[in-house]
């Protein structure tokens, strides 16, 4: 099993949402993604999904996932980075998000949260927002400054 670094993660999602609405003949701009946090490791997965694209090696700043309760939780003492567990990415038609019971976590490339706005429109740091389970209002972790990212550097 090969592991990638992205240099344009956009691409790459903007890609699967794109199978996703060839495959099925819909939209694009209809679809958006449902994130489903996995209890597996890598080599457990031995095939693609039918749809959408797992994810792993995230990092989670400012809280921890709490693989009992599959939530976010309050972090270990003096832990600044946990890990995020495996992800399904997929992709649906016309999908409502949630309005309680999430919190809407931004995802950045680097831990800096620093990018500029490049050529295409995209900021060069910031990836999207994740759905993440949670016990506790969005707001607590918005104080906490809550942030997942793919890569550690600076």
């Amino acid at each position: 099993m090969y592991y990638l670094g992205f240099f344009f993660p956009q691409a790459f999602l903007t890609g699967t949402l794109q199978n996703y609405a060839r495959k099925h003949v819909i939209a694009i701009d209809k679809l958006s993604f449902e994130f489903k946090y996995l209890d597996l490791e890598p080599h457990d997965i031995k095939e693609k999904p039918d749809d959408g694209c797992y994810i792993h090696g995230l990092f989670l700043e400012g809280a921890k996932w709490d693989k009992k309760k599959h939530i976010i939780n309050n972090p270990a003492p003096k832990e600044l980075y946990s890990s995020l567990p495996m992800m399904h990415l997929i992709p649906q038609a016309d999908r409502k998000a949630p309005e309680t019971g999430v919190y809407n976590c931004p995802v950045y490339k680097v831990v800096s949260r620093r990018g500029t706005l490049s050529t295409t429109g995209h900021s060069t740091n910031f990836v999207m927002m994740f759905e993440m389970p949670s016990e506790e209002e969005e707001w607590k972790w918005i104080l906490a400054g809550v942030a997942a990212f793919l890569s550690l550097r600076y």
